[in-house]
């Protein structure tokens, strides 16, 4: 199913499940308190969608995860996961815009598979890594990409207030091994993958990951871009489409 926040112009953000063009309106945050409804619906063109999740502590990034996209990179990066952290602060939600800052260089759009977790997680094994996740959704892991080189690290380059958007929904019934990325910008295609393409899987992550750092219900892990052409600029729109979970959008500005 495909759960959405959401808000209106008279509610907090509440939580619904994605029926047709409605919300069916849930009692509370379903991650925490089930899938329990309150009668409601909403239709969706009366509601405004929210970030699916705000990580209670933080945003588990993958790089060089796609042979392509790591061979076009040209960086002598390990066998193993190459992982590193985004603040939660990043995030922001379908439709919203991402604040391009003023730095010299690229920016660029990195569309992606993420992770939902659904409870604590720690030392899990494989075999056992679907026990944690609650769903799945959309990521664009925006990078500064020349600040990267720059810095010699990544973490300016790409925590950058508004360089995580995420949505529209969380979908809790998917299998995430074989699912098309595309990502486009202003409608001109741009990247293009699939997750069975992935040097990591997705049990593999979560079992090295879960090892370096204890995972929290609601924490994300940004799975890798597949390769293609990543740059935007002020006034286009990125859109990301994953089969089976949606289209991801949000346009770009200039920070004043």
């Amino acid at each position: 199913m495909k759960i959405a926040r959401f808000s209106t112009a008279d509610t907090d953000p509440r939580y619904g499940i994605l029926d047709e063009g409605d919300l069916v309106v849930l009692a509370g945050d379903p991650m925490f308190s089930g899938f329990d409804t309150t009668g409601e619906r909403i239709p969706l063109a009366h509601a405004r969608l929210l970030a699916p999740v705000i990580p209670r502590s933080k945003v588990v990034c993958v790089g060089l995860n796609y042979a392509e996209h790591k061979a076009e990179m040209d960086i002598n990066a390990p066998t193993n996961p190459l992982i590193f952290l985004k603040p939660n602060t990043s995030i922001i939600g379908p439709g919203d815009t991402i604040q391009i800052p003023p730095v010299e260089g690229r920016i660029v759009h990195e569309g992606e598979l993420a992770i939902v977790i659904g409870k604590i997680a720690k030392q899990v094994k494989a075999e056992n890594a679907s026990d944690y996740i609650f769903g799945y959704t959309i990521a664009n892991d925006i990078s500064a990409r020349d600040q990267m080189f720059a810095d010699g690290q990544w973490a300016r380059a790409k925590g950058y207030d508004t360089f995580c958007p995420i949505g529209p929904v969380i979908e809790t019934e998917i299998d995430p091994s074989n699912l098309q990325i595309e990502t486009f910008v202003d409608g001109e295609p741009r990247r293009k993958g699939n997750t069975r393409d992935m040097l990591h899987g997705v049990p593999e992550l979560i079992e090295y990951i879960s090892d370096v750092w204890t995972l929290l219900p609601g924490d994300i892990i940004l799975t890798g871009t597949p390769a293609g052409l990543g740059g935007f600029v002020d006034g286009q729109t990125v859109d990301i489409t994953i089969e089976g979970i949606g289209t991801l959008s949000n346009p770009a500005k200039n920070r004043a």
